[in-house]
């Protein structure tokens, strides 16, 4: 039945039946899109059409080498290649000649290991530092590594150019630091502040089994001090580190430069195993052992692992700094 008592009626109206509130989903930033496949489709075969590629065509490397006559610099680059490839110090019976000015001499070898051919260019400074007044005399380095940009310029700008451009600017700079196992010289400070802004600048102490492992130590921490005192940012550079891992790694290396290096082109029989080195009356030190020199450090960071990091760095920043200034030389009014 009915219930007699009045009814309280509302003067609002009836509510709606609630219905379930739907979710808007939320804006989401555009990114990259991952689709997973249901097949193979083949993607993975353009790492081999590269290296098919790159093996057909070889690439290019040029290396550098500056310091005092006597460093040991051309046998640091028949070390590094295992190869001849450095220039003739002297011919045989005959005193090399120091020259009274700053003369750059290059050679070139085509190289090949394993089905990749590489072609080198080793360029050589002898005279640098050997005067009694050795003032301005990076002028004629700096010379030549801006000649090799301004070659690469102009042909980069030929209305109808070559397919592939001869490379033959300087992607790596070796410098050898005489070790004396005290501190930098004005010389070697002046040298690396200037050729650090237009070129890849890798210290060595040459001649490194004339120091003891304390000496060796300290020399490093005096010269690491040196360089971070003038501001002078050798490779790898800090600001070009790309993500975490090239920072963690390209920092263990900074830690180490300038590398230690011994170099030798003759072998020797150690335990039955034949192994580069220079044979002294306390022993033989052994070139690609690390516990005697840091020689494999250098030639892991110039060859195996930073060579196209090199050649990256030289093209898109020291070669891209000198195109920007001299366009903006030339489109200036006369």
């Amino acid at each position: 039945g009915s219930s007699l008592e009045p009814q309280e009626r509302s003067m609002e109206p009836p509510a709606a039946p609630e219905e379930e509130e739907e979710e808007v989903p939320l804006p989401v930033a555009p990114g990259p899109v991952g689709c997973q496949l249901f097949g193979y489709v083949g993607i993975e075969a353009v790492l081999d059409q590269m290296k098919i590629k790159t093996m057909k065509t070889g690439f290019e490397f040029n290396i550098m080498v500056v310091g005092q006559s006597g460093l040991g610099k051309s046998t640091m680059v028949n070390t590094l290649f295992k190869s001849k490839v450095s220039r003739k110090s002297s011919q045989p019976g005959q005193e090399e000649r120091i020259p009274k000015t700053v003369q750059l001499q290059s050679i070139t070898h085509v190289i090949e290991e394993k089905g990749v051919k590489m072609k080198l260019t080793v360029t050589d400074t002898p005279g640098f530092g050997d005067q009694i007044n050795n003032e301005n005399c990076w002028d004629p380095i700096i010379k030549y590594i801006n000649e090799q940009y301004e070659r690469y310029l102009r042909e980069e700008i030929l209305i109808t150019r070559k397919r592939k451009i001869p490379d033959t600017r300087v992607h790596g700079c070796v410098y050898f630091v005489p070790p004396t196992g005290h501190w930098l010289r004005p010389l070697d400070l002046e040298f690396m502040r200037r050729l650090s802004k237009i070129v890849n600048v890798v210290p060595v102490i040459a001649k490194a089994d004339t120091l003891t492992l304390e000496e060796r130590a300290e020399f490093k921490q005096r010269i690491q001090g040196d360089l971070k005192t003038h501001a002078i940012s050798v490779y790898p550079q800090e600001d070009f580190d790309q993500d975490p891992e090239d920072r963690a790694l390209n920092d263990r290396i900074r830690e180490r430069i300038p590398f230690a290096v011994v170099g030798a082109d003759q072998e020797h029989q150690v335990n039955g195993k034949r192994v580069l080195g220079r044979k002294t009356k306390w022993g033989i030190i052994e070139v690609e052992n690390p516990a005697h020199c840091e020689f494999p450090l250098l030639r892991d960071l110039l060859i195996r692992s930073h060579l196209q990091d090199l050649k990256d760095i030289t093209h898109n920043v020291h070669y891209e700094s000198y195109r920007v200034r001299r366009l903006n030389e030339s489109n200036r009014p006369g």
